[in-house]
């Protein structure tokens, strides 16, 4: 089992079971994808390029997307920044609060920018 497992497999409920659930979904879409330990959380990895991380923060979990810069306006809406630059995260306190097709959708746009850096280009 790798470290970015363990970490998942040690959180307290109800984190665990986002965690896991977000695990599936990610494998599901992206079956390319590398699950990394880094800076102690977990990544995910497309060829050595990061697409998004797993965090447990105080009282939910974040899912930061570092390509974030280039996603399409509509995603605004379940999007966090909070004063953050670079990267963009959707935030889960229960496992009812994830919409499978939003997460779903995001992730494969996210992807589709694998090749860009993170910040945006005018």
């Amino acid at each position: 089992m790798n470290p970015a497992e363990v970490h998942i497999l040690k959180q307290p409920e109800p984190y665990k079971s986002i965690f896991l659930h977000l695990q599936v979904l990610i494998a599901h879409t992206l079956p390319e994808a590398d699950l990394l330990y880094k800076w102690r959380m977990p990544c995910y990895y497309i060829e050595k390029r990061p697409m998004c991380y797993l965090n447990r923060s105080k009282d939910y979990v974040d899912v930061g997307f570092w390509h974030s810069a280039h996603l399409s306006k509509k995603w605004d809406a379940y999007l966090i920044t909070e004063k953050r630059k670079v990267v963009k995260s959707l935030r889960y306190k229960t496992l009812e609060d994830i919409d499978n097709a939003v997460f779903i959708s995001i992730l494969k746009e996210v992807e589709s920018f694998k090749e860009k850096g993170f910040y945006r280009k005018n």
